[in-house]
């Protein structure tokens, strides 16, 4: 698997390293940047890099989901609990805060932590095709 299949493409499936390695590199990135922001760059760039840097995020992580045996459109999972936790709930009381916004949105987490990063993917060929690694000593298998 090519860095550009690995970071452009939700075809195919991704183990659990090239997963952790490309969080590695995302956290790294985004303290760079944002370290950089107002300084080096405007803000308004380092927002613009941090959007740019969605399309692999997203990617990885449907691939990870592949690796599982699972739909890519578990992914949608991910973006509803971002969008529990910013929104206003205080229309539904103290309670309701705290169910829809923090708790709800940390069992999505908890949920996509040990789905994606913890648990390994189905052994051999599954729905998605085989499992393809990035080798980081220059050969592709």
């Amino acid at each position: 698997m090519t860095i550009q299949q690995w970071l452009f493409s939700a075809k195919g499936r991704l183990g659990r390293r090239d997963f952790w390695l490309w969080l590695a590199l995302w956290a790294a990135a985004i303290c760079l940047l944002f370290t950089l922001a107002e300084s080096v760059v405007t803000l308004q760039t380092a927002a613009f890099m941090l959007v740019c840097l969605l399309w692999p995020t997203a990617t990885v992580v449907i691939k990870r989901l592949h690796d599982r045996n699972l739909s890519g459109a578990w992914a949608l999972l991910l973006i509803a609990a971002w969008m529990l936790v910013v929104g206003d709930w205080r229309v539904a009381g103290a309670t309701g805060v705290w169910v829809l916004g923090r708790i709800l949105p940390a069992l999505i987490w908890m949920w996509a932590l040990l789905e994606l990063g913890v648990r390994a993917g189905t052994p051999g060929l599954n729905r998605y095709g085989k499992k393809r690694q990035m080798i980081w000593r220059g050969d592709y298998q």
